[in-house]
């Protein structure tokens, strides 16, 4: 009796102990997608954000009540170590007024004998400013495919959110980094 008592619990534990390890592996599995999710909704670890049209319209109305505010943008380009890429901005820095659009220009060039496929990941530094800095165009967006010695020009249309201005952790921030570091893309062969 008291072995199959025995038995009932060891049984019991195992499938408590496979339920959990199941678990654990689902939201191992599950949490690079919720990060990332976390990221785009609240900005953290510099992630930017992305706006529509209409978005920056609204932010440019209520940018005429900013007075003139301006930041300082610093445009960063990298390339991953396995990308044959020369990738660099046009301008390395620029001065937005907040809540006005502005483009940056991005220029990257194949530097191999076979088409490459990349895809751009991107940051902005220092990290709070990730919440304000709005995307509305950008080729980091979609995967880019250059052939052989071919140079593209990459625009980047964005804004900085005036409500950066109502933001304490915003304060003292002078210059904020826009920075791209482009990977070969997992679909290139």
């Amino acid at each position: 009796m008291a072995s199959a008592h025995i038995e009932h619990r060891n049984r019991k534990t195992m499938l408590m102990a496979f339920g959990i390890a199941l678990g654990m592996l689902g939201l191992g599995y599950a949490s690079v997608p919720l990060y990332r999710i976390f990221c785009q909704v609240t900005g953290f670890g510099g992630t930017t954000q992305v706006a529509t049209e209409a978005e920056a319209d609204l932010a440019a109305r209520m940018a005429q009540s900013a007075g003139g505010v301006t930041y300082s943008v610093r445009f960063d380009a990298n390339t991953a170590s396995d990308m044959p890429w020369t990738f660099r901005p046009v301008q390395v820095t620029d001065t937005v007024s907040v809540g006005q659009r502005d483009m940056a220009t991005y220029i990257a060039r194949n530097n191999s004998s076979v088409p490459i496929t990349g895809t751009a990941t991107f940051n902005v530094e220092p990290e709070q400013a990730g919440a304000y800095f709005n995307k509305i165009q950008c080729f980091c967006f979609t995967e880019q495919t250059l052939q052989p010695g071919q140079e593209v020009r990459m625009p980047v249309l964005y804004y900085v959110d005036p409500k950066a201005l109502d933001d304490p952790n915003m304060e003292g921030v002078e210059q904020i980094t826009l920075s791209y570091t482009f990977h070969r893309a997992k679909t290139d062969s």
